[in-house]
């Protein structure tokens, strides 16, 4: 019996859209029945219908060996074939993960598996692939979540790839055991392992789908941003892919929201301290007696903040996390953008309205009321006058008194409107200022956006426009998700899925019947809103602020 995944789960000068009919589709491809088997290099498959008859998904593939016994920690391994055509009618477990809103879902090490919705006829076909990676702060998340339904871009002409990757201390852990067996002196990327594993299994497989491995996009969002990030910057996954779409988070090296958002990394050492601190008195234990722990051991107090990074706030970053470390992760953030180290692809990089710390005006009095404990990568909020006074004092310092003249403030009302509009000018001019340094050396276009539009549903008031609201509108996997819909989110939906589509297509998201997206030029500091209006609009809410983030970041040390 096919395993049931929840229809929805929310883990995780402009011109207004009045007037705009849905936008002509990238590719709205009319073909014949889709494949229904395929052979891969690991045995035969045979796949399901989507909801669209010309639709046809392969789920719960197996693109690596079970990391579990000898091969916890270790890269992923390959598939041992199979006789006869598997069955991919059934999403696979769910990596482990400490997310009570998952615990009836299946679990369990044996969980690097991928899915994929395609509309091709034929393996003779060679549609572009989209690969998308989850977010979930590297420590939550799956594949098969619905708001990742392929569907909506497979009928415009796209394979879509979703895939599962390790989370937490089983994806993440780091210690000096570990990286002294590795061979290359390094630990704590097994989840970036996977996805360079993943993208190597597309190259080699992805054809038999009817898709073409030289059009390869990679997306994601937060973590999954992350994740993005670094792949674009290591040795190990340049050529497999050509674009990138990363969702929030995308910042200059020097701006301090960087340190706890899911862009942040650990040095090998701090790393390899904090895994022997993390495992107690486990890290007496040696490594094949680890490998023989139950996962669930292994997960008890993962989900926690590293309490040494300083971001200016209360924020911090989770434990396990990325780790620079000399081998997938070469070089930090900083030194990869100054050396022009970063892979040579087109970048898709863009924030929300309603996320790092900015929230919709209809929820100033609940938050005041009813504060939310702190996380591991939530941001820092303000939403009384005291709160955003101190906040100033302490990120800012000696520049907390200009601060507070250009976004002032005398009551509570006014402090948490100047709080939105810093956390906005923040974002965008931090995407902006990334924006010049990878294009100093990286010539292939760059696009930027600022997403405007709340979620449609009962998030709406409370939390707008927030992190991960857009992801149900770049796939326009609406229809997998059981939301109070309107004609103008599914309008919005149709433009979003279809400025995806042609990106992935043809790396630029400009069509037939779609607003113009410029694309991203050092000289003008502007980004493209998409949501509630679609146009560029200033990356800075006055020429004042601009100039004086600039040179707070200038004064801040590189990440």
């Amino acid at each position: 019996m096919a395993r049931r995944f929840p229809r929805t789960s929310l883990i995780c000068s402009a011109i207004a859209l009045t007037g705009f009919g849905a936008a002509a589709p990238a590719q709205n491809v009319a073909a014949p029945a889709p494949i229904e088997t395929v052979r891969i290099d690991s045995g035969r498959l045979s796949g399901v219908p989507g909801r669209d008859a010309s639709i046809r998904v392969f789920k719960g593939i197996p693109y690596a060996a079970a990391p579990v016994g000898d091969l916890r920690w270790r890269p992923p391994a390959p598939v041992r074939p199979w006789q006869g055509v598997r069955k991919a009618d059934d999403f696979g477990n769910l990596c482990p993960q400490h997310d009570p809103r998952v615990k009836s879902l299946p679990m369990g090490e044996d969980c690097l598996t991928a899915n994929v919705w395609t509309g091709a006829a034929s393996a003779k076909e060679r549609r572009p692939v989209y690969v998308w990676i989850y977010g979930g702060g590297f420590n939550e998340g799956y594949g098969a979540n619905p708001q990742f339904d392929g569907e909506g871009l497979a009928k415009k002409g796209v394979i879509v790839v979703t895939f599962n990757y390790r989370l937490g201390p089983l994806g993440f852990l780091a210690t000096p055991d570990l990286s002294r067996e590795s061979g290359h002196n390094a630990s704590g990327n097994y989840g970036l392992m996977d996805d360079i594993a993943l993208l190597k299994w597309v190259q080699r497989n992805i054809a038999a789908f009817g898709g073409d491995p030289k059009r390869v996009t990679i997306g994601g969002q937060s973590a999954g941003a992350g994740s993005v990030g670094f792949l674009s910057m290591s040795p190990l996954a340049k050529g497999l892919f050509r674009a990138s779409i990363a969702e929030s988070q995308v910042r200059h090296p020097r701006d301090l929201e960087l340190r706890y958002l899911n862009t942040s990394t650990r040095t090998m050492k701090g790393a390899e301290a904090a895994g022997v601190r993390f495992l107690g008195d486990r890290s007496t234990l040696s490594l094949k007696e680890l490998r023989a722990l139950p996962w669930q051991q292994l997960m008890e107090g993962s989900g926690v903040a590293d309490p040494d990074v300083y971001t200016g706030s209360p924020s911090r970053p989770p434990l396990f996390r990325p780790v620079v470390d000399g081998w997938i992760v070469p070089r930090t953030y900083n030194d990869t953008l100054t050396g022009g180290t970063q892979n040579p692809v087109t970048y898709v990089a863009g924030n929300n309205k309603d996320e790092s710390g900015a929230v919709p005006e209809t929820a100033f009095e609940a938050l005041r009321s009813n504060p939310p404990a702190n996380r591991p990568g939530m941001p820092h909020t303000s939403v009384t006058l005291a709160v955003y006074q101190n906040w100033a004092k302490t990120k800012f310092g000696p520049m907390a008194g200009e601060f507070l003249t250009l976004y002032p403030a005398t009551s509570d009302l006014d402090a948490a409107r100047a709080n939105n509009e810093a956390v906005r000018d923040n974002s965008r001019i931090s995407t902006y200022l990334w924006g010049v340094e990878w294009t100093r050396t990286v010539k292939q276009p760059v696009f930027t956006y600022f997403w405007t539009h709340a979620l449609t549903g009962p998030t709406e008031k409370l939390r707008g426009a927030f992190h991960g609201s857009e992801i149900m509108y770049m796939f326009d996997s609406l229809d997998a998700n059981d939301l109070p819909w309107t004609e103008q989110d599914r309008k919005i939906a149709d433009i979003m899925s279809s400025y995806w589509a042609n990106i992935i297509i043809k790396g630029d998201p400009n069509g037939p019947g779609l607003p113009l997206w410029p694309a991203y030029d050092a000289a003008k500091p502007q980004v493209m809103e998409v949501g509630d209006a679609f146009g560029p609009v200033p990356v800075a809410s006055s020429p004042e602020r601009f100039e004086f983030w600039k040179r707070f970041f200038a004064s801040q040390d590189a990440w």
